[in-house]
């Protein structure tokens, strides 16, 4: 054949998964898309994980937007910050308004990689800080308040940094996937002798391998109900099928200002009852004399 009869090269058919105006450059440096714009197995399931998540997220950034015109969202753990660069493309990306996203990750070099891809691809309003999340609550680097937080698969104590960020911060929504709950099941098993002596409920915690499930579960017992002293509405779901992910425990928390009396005395009485009353100080209830400054207009 000639080279004059052969067809001109086209670009190859995008995957079903990639949406309508999705930045290519962007899902390709994530390694979410191939240098030939395919997916591989893995990829699908990373996007498919990431898109589920924000399926809960979207409509709790229309409420913020539809109220105040603009909204701010911190990511905690933000890693390589697939969840805050594919929001941004999706939701934030052409907007001219004060909407911001901040990633706070402790590996300086992830930070520095995701803030040279958001100048490259012009998401002028990401922010990336080289801090702890429980250094990010008192950081001048953040602002006073923060509309969202979301904190996916931030590990073991960070999730619960994660949340008393956002309590600081009178975040109206918070979506948190926790992972690796190991304090509440070190305290379970360092007091396992003399609890053993209270009752058949320490038979819950009395073998190793239930003492570190009982104690994961009870982490997020404790986190909802911390949650809940502290006026919010709180959905516990699933976020994928168990083939993708082991950890996979959704929580989303609205504030509505709801009654605080019932939850906190539920929290201090499930601290009282598994021994765990050395936590008090990570999962504490709502002071009374706290002021209710959080908008409940959504």
């Amino acid at each position: 054949m000639k080279r004059a009869d052969r067809k001109p090269e086209t670009a190859p058919e995008l995957a079903p998964e990639v949406r309508p105006g999705q930045s290519i450059e962007l899902l390709k440096e994530l390694h979410i898309l191939t240098r030939d714009a395919r997916l591989n197995q893995d990829s699908r399931r990373k996007l498919k994980q990431v898109y589920h998540l924000v399926n809960f997220i979207e409509p709790l950034l229309d409420g913020v937007r539809a109220g105040q015109g603009a909204v701010s969202l911190v990511d905690h753990g933000a890693g390589k910050s697939y969840l805050g660069f594919i929001l941004y493309d999706l939701f934030f990306k052409g907007r001219e308004d004060a909407s911001h996203i901040y990633g706070i990750e402790t590996r300086d070099e992830l930070v520095a990689k995701s803030t040279a891809l958001a100048a490259r691809l012009g998401f002028k309003n990401m922010s990336f800080l080289p801090l702890s999340v429980a250094e990010s609550t008192t950081s001048s680097l953040l602002p006073p308040t923060i509309d969202i937080v979301t904190a996916l698969h931030a590990c073991n104590t960070a999730t619960d940094d994660a949340i008393d960020f956002a309590l600081k911060k009178k975040a109206r929504h918070m979506v948190l996937v926790p992972c690796c709950q190991a304090e509440v099941a070190s305290v379970l098993r360092k007091n396992k002798g003399k609890d053993l002596g209270k009752g058949a409920l320490a038979e819950i915690w009395r073998h190793p391998i239930h003492t570190r499930e009982f104690g994961s579960q009870v982490t997020n017992v404790l986190r909802c109900l911390q949650l809940e002293a502290h006026g919010y509405q709180v959905t516990v779901t699933e976020l994928v099928g168990w083939e993708h992910s082991m950890k996979n425990e959704l929580i989303v928390a609205t504030y509505k200002n709801l009654p605080r009396r019932r939850p906190s005395e539920r929290l201090q009485e499930v601290l009282s009852t598994l021994g765990l009353e050395e936590m008090g100080r990570r999962f504490y209830a709502a002071q009374a004399e706290q002021a209710e400054t959080v908008s409940t207009d959504d």
